[in-house]
């Protein structure tokens, strides 16, 4: 068993995710990155690199702000500059920030006049950058946070080397380039970090699923006809908050004729009886996230609908028998239908609906797998990797559609899926219906004309 499933607390009897391990291993794992890069240091402004760099969190408020900024060097720990009291928080409760960034001075008192001694400064630090333009670009902060990064290149020897940055304001890049510093794509670095997930980052990914294991469980008691699409987000989000969860970052609710074609955002439609439901839950547990898809039908299901889920899951079962060390993206999407043979002009146009992609402390990471790349630049499934597969067929009906994904770790010899909530086959929520005859088939078309000879056909 490579995936387990702990309480949402610490606790002394139990070794459960160990923090201090995960903080780390993560570090390690990014400093190898940069070490094999043409980088002497990597600065991050996206909030999953942060926190993957220095183990620092201020609320997902400030995930989309690009007010922080961190930085690592090849001969320095990191370093964050953060927002306000956010610093001062920090050097108080982050005690791994706290022996960072070693500098050597000339000490005056010791005996040989000009000895160096080690002198520290604080890995946290005050510091904010233009707040997305923001501030007046007269008041200089562009310029000040480019001084404060060629301050420690310099310090750390690595300022003739490029920096490599994940996401950047134009301003702050302009500074940076003013000050003589060459600016180079860094997300790669990050993200090569991030595609191996150890063992800490693959207990919080599967605790994660297993609160959307709960949340599913919630909204298929809920779901009937009556109930709008805002409404089901409302319940999921509620429930994934009650466990614990840092950060419903969204939930994809699609019922009826919305279904086909994907709008990828809910409504507050009515969903009616019959129809098809599907629904995506992406949340956070100490930053770890979920891409989740489940599909419904409501109170009956028609043959079209049954018939275009069955498919879906045919395509999934495949991706997922040939998951294992070795194989690549490649061969995974080759398993899946051409864009054209679903109704779409090119891969361009049907992107994200057969789909995989990576998940971790952000939820599309390395590897990638998408007919538009995959099998022009395949990438290689290694033990460790942790990602989602999500899979879509639209009814022939024309109004339907179905949706599943599936969250994985690679193992040595395969793959274990950590998503739990039943999706072999199509579910049927709602009131179970009963006529004088007895129930009311789930399989049925929602059209009562269908009892006159004219619908059944016979003239």
């Amino acid at each position: 068993m490579t995936t387990a499933t702990w309480g949402t607390n610490a606790v002394d009897w139990e070794e459960r995710v160990a923090m201090d391990r995960l903080r780390t291993e993560r570090l390690v794992r990014l400093q190898a990155a940069l070490a094999t890069s043409e980088c002497g240091a990597i600065l991050a402004f996206d909030a999953p690199n942060i926190r993957y760099m220095t183990a620092t969190h201020i609320g997902t408020w400030a995930n989309d702000k690009l007010i922080r900024f961190s930085l690592l060097t090849r001969n320095s720990d990191p370093i964050i500059w953060d927002f306000g009291s956010a610093a001062r928080h920090h050097a108080l409760y982050n005690p791994w920030l706290n022996t960072t960034t070693a500098e050597m001075d000339a000490d005056p008192h010791a005996p040989h006049h000009g000895a160096p001694r080690p002198r520290r400064e604080p890995g946290s630090r005050a510091g904010i950058s233009t707040l997305r333009g923001a501030f007046s670009p007269q008041a200089g902060i562009a310029d000040e946070v480019a001084r404060k990064i060629k301050r420690e290149l310099e310090k750390f020897g690595v300022a003739r080397e490029p920096l490599g940055v994940d996401v950047i304001e134009l301003p702050i890049l302009f500074a940076l380039q003013k000050a003589g510093i060459g600016v180079v794509d860094g997300q790669q670095i990050f993200l090569q970090a991030r595609a191996i997930k150890t063992r800490d980052e693959i207990a919080l990914l599967t605790q994660a699923a297993a609160m959307v294991d709960a949340a599913y469980d919630e909204l298929y008691r809920f779901l009937r006809p009556g109930v709008r699409e805002n409404e089901a987000v409302g319940l999921v989000a509620r429930t994934l908050y009650d466990l614990g969860s840092e950060y419903v970052e969204g939930v994809n609710a699609i019922s009826g004729e919305r279904c086909s074609p994907h709008p990828h955002v809910y409504s507050d439609r009515i969903i009616r009886p019959g129809d098809p439901a599907f629904f995506d839950i992406l949340h956070s547990w100490n930053g770890y996230r979920t891409c989740y898809y489940r599909t419904f039908a409501v109170g009956s299901a028609s043959s079209a609908q049954n018939d275009a889920y069955k498919r879906a899951r045919e395509y999934m079962d495949r991706a997922i028998a040939l998951v294992r060390p070795g194989a690549t993206t490649a061969d995974i999407v080759k398993v899946w239908p051409r864009a054209q043979e679903f109704g779409f002009p090119d891969e361009e146009a049907a992107f994200a609906l057969q789909y995989g992609h990576g998940v971790g402390l952000s939820i599309w990471e390395k590897p990638i797998f998408s007919r538009l790349v995959s099998i022009d630049h395949p990438e290689e499934l290694k033990e460790g990797m942790f990602f989602a597969l999500e899979t879509y067929w639209p009814s022939a009906d024309g109004i339907g559609a179905a949706r599943i994904e599936e969250e994985m770790v690679v193992t040595a010899t395969g793959c274990e899926v950590v998503t739990r909530f039943p999706a072999e086959e199509l579910l049927v929520a709602g009131q179970r219906l009963f006529t004088v005859s007895g129930p009311l088939p789930e399989l049925r078309s929602a059209q009562s004309h269908l009892n006159s000879p004219e619908g059944r056909g016979d003239r």
